[in-house]
């Protein structure tokens, strides 16, 4: 199998322990480590449709690495504030001008950057840090985290599965198109906006 576009490394740990890598490896790029978060789960896409990966506890760790990650990212805003990033952030690349801009989005969209920032490089290793730093309620935090985690985590999977045997295409699509695909993410979460509006407006009329 070819896994040119994926670190040798990583690809060999996903094919040999499966769910269990794809797990600790997303966790890690969540919180900031450079790991290609997109790329290893298409990856792990392919690899479930070809029968060598099984496709619920792949989705589930999936899932829960991301969540896992970005809570601790949370924690650690939460807690520490912007101290430990001023003092050590450049070590996981944590910069203050990142901070400040993906703070900035918090003032302009609120929680709705938790689930736009899985699409942006660069930014969904900061909305943890700024969620917690901003004093978000942990119940507000990963309801939005978890919204999020969903449909990043189901797009990039299903992207292999179904394409598996076009990878190098998905891979130049998405780094040429990311503006594109977080469009695509502005609009979803308009359209599943509405719909919760709408859902919870039909309840109240039913009662």
């Amino acid at each position: 199998m070819e896994t040119i576009f994926l670190p040798e490394t990583l690809s060999v740990w996903l094919m040999q322990y499966g769910s269990i890598a794809l797990f600790v490896l997303l966790a890690l790029g969540i919180f900031a480590l450079p790991i290609p978060d997109e790329t290893l789960m298409v990856f792990a896409g392919i690899l479930i449709s070809r029968h060598q990966l099984s496709m619920f506890p792949t989705v589930l760790a999936a899932f829960s690495g991301t969540l896992v990650g970005i809570s601790i990212s949370y924690a650690i805003g939460r807690i520490a504030g912007t101290f430990l990033i001023k003092k050590y952030g450049h070590l996981v690349r944590l910069t203050e001008e990142k901070m400040a801009r993906v703070h900035l989005w918090f003032e302009r969209i609120g929680r709705w950057a938790l689930l736009v920032g899985y699409f942006i490089p660069g930014i969904r290793h900061l909305t943890g840090y700024a969620a917690g730093t901003t004093k978000m309620t942990y119940a507000h935090f990963i309801t939005f985290a978890a919204l999020g985690a969903t449909i990043w985590v189901g797009l990039f999977l299903s992207l292999g599965y179904f394409l598996g045997g076009r990878w190098a295409h998905i891979i130049a699509l998405i780094e040429e198109h990311s503006e594109y695909m977080i469009l695509g993410a502005f609009v979803l979460v308009g359209l599943l906006t509405i719909l919760f509006l709408w859902m919870r407006q039909t309840r109240k009329g039913i009662q």
